[in-house]
């Protein structure tokens, strides 16, 4: 059985190094260590795992399937402690904390930018992109000042500030003869070849929904769990799609037509930040200057109080 006491810093640098690289040597260049170094640690981090990381075909070596499970924890883990030596070092200098932000993709690229751009930080800004669940969990555990996350926002350990609303768009290649249309229904999309989001519980299940209603088909060509990459694939000629509107408005690609829907399918999506932490004066700034910069790019944009998530999620679950 592995004891904590067994996983030693070096070992899991050399571990996650060699994944990163692809090879020991690289690994060995980039941590300024020797190859056999780290080739030792490798083996030691087996030794105590008690299972192979790798696997060795001559020169050549090929992470196992037990290694990639690993490596995302072990990712995580040594960011961690790179933060705690980052903080540790901006007390004893008494500098400014950085402003560390969870968002998902959309919201991330699309809306995050253009809050940040009207404020005056002092602080160093780090964000991070991640799933709705990984951005909730990393407020939920206080490793985000901030987070930026589509609903549900419901658990206890979040402060939920607003929820923003905006009508999904549909997106088409600019050669679609629909996009004549200044808007369109659900109903002129029946029988398209759909690029759709990857899961059926968010988004996605809401407008398959809606298509229902009107007899429309839902024929997916590509499925994907980024906003962006369903942009390129419309703009490629291999089908259309119901967009959320953040990465639609926010991150506009040349190629793609942007067209609002007559029927309203609303975006939802909430600013929380960690249950019980003092909010620092920057942290406060950013959660209004989201509001105005959503106000600005989101077309027909409310803003919803805390108060009406439970309202907003028996809407979401009724569609």
């Amino acid at each position: 059985m592995v004891i904590l006491n067994d996983l030693d810093l070096r070992q899991l640098e050399a571990f996650s190094a060699v994944i990163s690289a692809g090879s020991v040597t690289a690994a060995a260049k980039a941590l300024s260590r020797s190859q056999p170094v780290v080739s030792r640690q490798i083996q030691e981090l087996e030794q105590s795992l008690g299972y192979s990381l790798f696997i060795r075909n001559g020169p050549r070596i090929h992470p196992s399937e037990e290694a990639l499970q690993l490596y995302q924890y072990v990712q995580k883990a040594l960011l961690s402690l790179k933060q705690v030596r980052l903080r540790a070092t901006e007390i004893s200098h008494q500098q400014h904390p950085p402003l560390s932000i969870a968002a998902t993709p959309a919201l991330a690229a699309g809306l995050l930018p253009q809050a940040l751009a009207a404020l005056d930080l002092q602080n160093k800004v780090q964000i991070f992109s991640d799933s709705a669940e990984q951005t909730a969990h990393a407020v939920i555990t206080g490793s985000a000042d901030l987070g930026l996350c589509s609903l549900p926002l419901e658990h206890h350990a979040l402060e939920l500030h607003w929820i923003g609303q905006s009508n999904c768009v549909v997106a088409l290649p600019e050669t679609d003869p629909l996009v004549c249309e200044s808007q369109l229904r659900l109903s002129q999309l029946a029988g398209r070849q759909f690029i759709v989001p990857w899961s059926p519980q968010r988004l996605r299940g809401r407008y398959e929904k809606a298509l229902k209603k009107v007899k429309g088909t839902l024929s997916e060509t590509i499925e994907t769990n980024s906003s962006a990459n369903i942009l390129g694939c419309v703009r490629a000629g291999l089908g259309v799609a119901i967009l959320e509107p953040v990465t639609a408005w926010g991150i506009p690609m040349a190629g793609v037509a942007i067209r609002p829907l007559a029927e309203n399918i609303p975006y939802f999506f909430g600013v929380i930040t960690p249950q019980g932490r003092k909010i620092s004066a920057p942290v406060q700034g950013l959660i209004e200057a989201l509001a105005v910069a959503a106000a600005q790019l989101l077309p027909a944009f409310e803003r919803l109080s805390s108060g009406e998530h439970q309202r907003v999620m028996k809407l979401i679950n009724q569609d």
